[in-house]
């Protein structure tokens, strides 16, 4: 009687202990997501500024990354290269607090209503589907600010900034087709990129952790930030391939008013398409992303894991049963 009264609290334990998350837990995951994406995507403003006109214009930028550095500092200084610095590190910062914080939200309440065996065993699919989620919420608010970001980089005249590009933008298109014609783009290039981003990181981090005979939870700060920069490179370079021919378009749609035409969106990105060419969609600037995002992905889950830890909020880590019994 005595071993069976032991017996329920032992296993029970580390259920419970890992099931602890509340609203604070998520704020906290929204806001480290939130600074993360802020942070790393105005670091990296300058690259991105190169790569959209690189598939802007690459008749003129042609030299590759380093040449169209130097071509943007040549024809308009080094304040051309923060050209849109103000929507991208607040259109990222609201796209980093539903994105990660979301992904946090959905991963553990599906790996909850499955339970620690199903979860363990489907976690692949459960990181795909909660980054898909995450993501489209995450799209709705990022959309107008991306917007504006590609029309102040496409056109550095058109305005002095994001507060003064917005009603501009809105006068002259409206607010749903001068804000949302990319809305389609944006959701192609975001959701297969976040998907592959947090599936590969994941998996990733777990081969990275299976092969240093590391362990997730019980290992120190230094190894856990070196797993989340390697593996988080490795997510980068795959989500950033996968992605880019939707970003390609979408830099196009919001190049200029009227881009690819009259009528609906997918007619208008068809012509787009059409006329750029498969093989260009592609290729052109994505060494140019492969670096930007790679190192981006690699900054936001080291940033990301960093902040989590100081407010005292541990990241979920899928469990495997298994272990329990060794």
């Amino acid at each position: 009687m005595a071993k069976k009264g032991l017996a329920a609290p032992m296993v029970a334990a580390p259920a419970a202990k890992e099931n602890q998350y509340d609203l604070a837990h998520y704020l906290k995951g929204a806001l480290s997501g939130g600074i993360c994406c802020s942070v790393t995507h105005g670091a990296l403003c300058p690259v991105d500024v190169v790569k959209t006109r690189i598939q802007l214009d690459p008749g003129k930028f042609n030299q590759g990354m380093i040449g169209g550095f130097r071509q943007v500092i040549a024809e308009e200084g080094m304040a051309g290269l923060a050209t849109g610095l103000g929507p991208t590190a607040v259109g990222y910062f609201i796209q980093g607090w539903f994105k990660f914080g979301g992904v946090e939200f959905f991963k553990i309440n599906m790996a909850g209503a499955l339970g620690d065996e199903k979860a363990w065993k489907y976690r692949t699919g459960i990181y795909l589907l909660a980054a898909a989620c995450a993501e489209f919420i995450a799209d709705i608010f990022l959309c107008p600010l991306e917007a504006t970001r590609i029309r102040l980089v496409s056109n550095p005249a058109y305005a002095s900034g994001l507060i003064s590009a917005f009603p501009k933008i809105i006068a002259q298109d409206g607010f749903v087709k001068g804000f949302y014609s990319g809305f389609g783009p944006i959701l192609f290039k975001q959701v297969p990129y976040t998907m592959a981003k947090f599936a590969v990181q994941g998996a990733a981090a777990e081969q990275i952790y299976s092969i240093t005979g590391a362990d997730a939870k019980t290992a120190s700060d230094a190894t856990k930030m070196t797993v989340s920069l390697s593996s988080g490179v490795v997510a980068g370079v795959a989500a950033a391939i996968i992605s880019h021919p939707a970003d390609t378009l979408l830099s196009l749609i919001n190049k200029s008013e009227g881009a690819g035409g009259e009528g609906p969106i997918f007619t208008r990105l068809g012509r787009l398409a059409k006329e750029v060419g498969f093989k260009k969609l592609c290729l052109t600037g994505l060494g140019a992303r492969c670096v930007m995002i790679g190192t981006l992905t690699a900054g936001q889950f080291g940033i990301f894991d960093s902040i989590m830890g100081l407010t005292g909020a541990k990241k979920f880590h899928f469990h495997n049963p298994e272990d329990d019994k060794h």
